[in-house]
């Protein structure tokens, strides 16, 4: 079993302009990770994400791959629920992979695929989890970058 998953949306802006929104730390922290981000999503760079409705510290977003308006590759550590069923002793990061793809002059296509568990019910619960996040991000991400309007934990509002 290979535990993976991929979320995607439709959006009505041209894929420079996406990209930009998901790369951009100024951007991101706008609609997604709005506790802060550092960084850019610079190949071969950490970036640090930190969520505002997670009591957490930042988490460290390492950056494999970079191809701009095309494709992000990103590693994260894995996010497992059942820690007491995981028979190791290290941590292990999953693979995100975002493309951008155009579907013309102002709409483009996000995908994001997220893939690496171990396989045991701790990681299924995880991906589950990411699977959600992911497809929250792109709800918010569309609902921004076409709308101005901010998505978040307790409602909307205009930016």
């Amino acid at each position: 079993m290979d535990l993976a998953f991929t979320v995607q949306t439709r959006i009505y802006k041209p894929v420079a302009e996406v990209f930009d929104a998901v790369y951009n730390p100024k951007k991101l922290v706008q609609y997604f990770a709005m506790g802060n981000v550092e960084g850019a999503l610079d190949e071969g760079t950490t970036a640090y994400w930190q969520f505002s409705h997670v009591k957490s510290d930042p988490i460290p977003v390492i950056v494999k791959v970079m191809e701009k308006n095309k494709r992000i590759v990103l590693e994260w550590a894995a996010n497992e629920h059942d820690k007491q069923e995981v028979k190791r002793t290290e941590s292990y990061n999953t693979t995100i992979e975002m493309v951008f793809e155009s579907l013309g002059a102002s709409e483009t296509m996000e995908r994001i695929t997220e893939s690496g568990w171990d396989e045991n019910k701790g990681a299924l619960a995880g991906s589950y989890q990411n699977c959600s996040g992911w497809t929250q991000m792109l709800a918010c991400l569309k609902m921004w970058i076409e709308h101005d309007i901010v998505l978040g934990m307790d409602g909307c509002s205009h930016s």
